[in-house]
């Protein structure tokens, strides 16, 4: 069964055409990347699927579901972590997951789970005691990551999950998002600029420019396709063929 079915999205912004004619699939149970530069129309992209943004025409399917008819359904199977999520500044790092597994859990037993659950995926420890104010921009994504796998949804959609972050917290975060889709089952899109952090970390990509796929596959089949030692390489490769046709 197809996680995610995305037709022909088109989005515009005044005179601006974010998306042209956007089309891809996820599969059940994969980790897709969605990469390209800033201003390629990923969040746009992203914010479409969470059923937080409307196209101007197109098609999403989550599971089955319409996105553009059946949006409270498509957000009970999943979790959306945008670009700058944030925390409530006076709330530990415990009292958040807490506050916020209130809204998924169906009795107290099922919201102490998720705030084990999210506990161990933040890694924070101790510092889930303390107030998220007192918490560096590494730890605040640490714990937003938590928050949004922690209810195990059926797909889980990251924007930019390690941007800004040091080595040590994106490297973190990469291995969270990796060993939660292999133990959970979770289907995770990703969207990144980072082509190298993609590349080490989805089952398949698709590469977006202006708007559009350019180019699909899992990382290691463009590499050879395109005789590229990595994502990057292949991209500006995809781009200058298609400004020369």
């Amino acid at each position: 069964m197809l996680a995610v079915a995305v037709r022909d999205l088109v989005k515009r912004y005044g005179r601006v055409e974010a998306l042209r004619g956007l089309s891809f699939s996820v599969e059940e149970g994969e980790v897709y990347g969605l990469i390209g530069p800033n201003g390629a129309g990923k969040t746009t992209t992203l914010r479409i699927i969470a059923t937080l943004l409307r196209p101007d025409s197109g098609r999403v399917e989550v599971f089955g579901l319409d996105a553009l008819e059946r949006p409270l359904e498509v957000r009970r199977i999943i979790s959306y972590l945008p670009e700058e999520a944030g925390a409530y500044r006076n709330l530990t790092g415990e009292e958040y997951l807490r506050f916020m597994a209130g809204f998924y859990a169906e009795d107290e037993g099922e919201l102490e789970e998720m705030v084990e659950r999210g506990a161990e995926i933040s890694g924070l420890g101790d510092r889930l005691r303390d107030k998220t104010k007192t918490y560096s921009k590494g730890m605040k994504r640490r714990l937003a990551l938590a928050r949004a796998l922690m209810v195990r949804p059926r797909l889980a959609i990251l924007d930019e999950p390690t941007s800004g972050l040091d080595v040590v917290h994106a490297h973190h975060v990469r291995r969270v998002i990796r060993e939660f889709a292999e133990e959970e089952g979770v289907t995770i899109i990703v969207s990144s600029h980072n082509m190298l952090e993609v590349q080490q970390l989805c089952d398949r990509v698709g590469l977006i420019h202006r708007g559009r796929l350019v180019e699909e596959g899992a990382p290691e089949e463009l590499l050879g396709k395109y005789g590229a030692s990595n994502l990057e390489d292949v991209f500006v490769e995809v781009v200058r063929v298609g400004a020369a046709e």
